[in-house]
């Protein structure tokens, strides 16, 4: 971002935090080089291997080495991509934290907030050049982060070692969530410098809350879009749906009433079937999430977390008017 393109409150914000922006978009670029540059390799990796004329699912005499040196750089590649993922999970914490302790707490903290009230800004508008540049930074960066994880992980799925889409570090990294997370924490991170008014102490209750957010939405996720349900006969030999994501199981009796799938649990197939007799179980019952349900879950948490980012900047510029007006 251009300082010339910009002025007031929100130039002042890029110059006083440039050397920032500047490390973190250097950072940006070479984690997606990382990236990039991996899956090159891999792609080299996979050409070499086509050209011995093994193969990894039927390993010959001779090519013992070329396949464990291929599955060996599969793997490499498969945990780059895992570390990408929980790197991308804790961007939001990050960008809160920034926002929290050096752009806010800290001018707070040391009073320098004051020359720029003194200089035909208020304080409102101080906050809202707080709130927008970051924003509008973070809001690119991590689009940007996300369709490259996005993208390699298509990749990596033509490899042994694929991911699921429900898996957290792979859910949580695409799609519309890291950019919802990220403006939520930000918008938290700036009450808890108002609040607090200490560096420190604003980027500490930023992580608790980053924390005690992410566990809450992990734990009612697979409520917040309708499941499916399959039934099937009791040793009928069902498979469970490619690429679903299990949110429970168990039996159904004759009259419709559900039973955990722990609770015929016996030790000899005749001790199992007098236990279906004795609770009239005729069905199994399990409930998922096709992949098709990877965006319905998407937009609904990214709702919640604007909802929320939304009360949190709505909070932060009351707090901002009881105190200075």
């Amino acid at each position: 971002m251009s300082t010339l393109s910009l002025s007031g409150p929100a130039r002042v914000v890029v110059l006083q935090h440039r050397r920032t922006l500047w490390t973190v978009g250097a950072l940006a670029l070479a984690g997606i080089a990382t990236v990039v540059g991996t899956w090159l390799w891999m792609g080299s990796v996979s050409h070499s291997f086509a050209s011995t004329g093994c193969s990894v699912e039927h390993t010959v005499m001779g090519c013992g080495v070329p396949v464990r040196h291929f599955l060996a750089s599969e793997h490499i590649f498969s945990r780059l991509l895992s570390y990408a993922g929980l790197v991308m999970m804790l961007l939001p914490a990050l960008i809160g934290m920034f926002v929290a302790g050096p752009m806010i707490g800290r001018e707070l903290e040391s009073g320098t907030y004051k020359l720029s009230w003194t200089q035909a800004v208020s304080p409102a508008r101080w906050l809202a050049a707080k709130l927008a540049v970051p924003a509008v930074l973070s809001l690119a960066g991590v689009s940007v982060l996300s369709a490259v994880y996005a993208w390699a992980r298509t990749q990596g799925n033509n490899t042994h070692y694929t991911s699921q889409w429900y898996d957290r570090e792979v859910y949580g990294s695409m799609g519309t969530v890291p950019a919802g997370y990220a403006l939520c924490m930000l918008a938290f991170g700036a009450l808890a410098g108002l609040v607090l008014r200490r560096t420190v102490s604003a980027m500490f209750v930023t992580v608790i809350g980053y924390s005690a957010l992410v566990m809450a939405l992990n734990t009612v996720r697979n409520d917040l879009w309708p499941t499916r349900t399959d039934t099937s006969a009791v040793g009928s030999g069902y498979g469970f749906p490619f690429g679903g994501a299990d949110t429970g199981q168990g039996w159904l009796t004759s009259g419709g009433k559900r039973l955990p799938a722990d609770v015929c649990q016996k030790n000899t197939p005749v001790e199992f079937k007098n236990c279906l007799a004795e609770e009239h179980i005729t069905l199994r019952y399990l409930d998922y999430h096709p992949a098709s349900h990877f965006w319905p879950l998407q937009l609904i948490e990214t709702g919640i977390l604007l909802v929320l980012a939304a009360a949190a900047v709505a909070l932060a510029f009351r707090v901002l008017r009881r105190r200075h007006g």
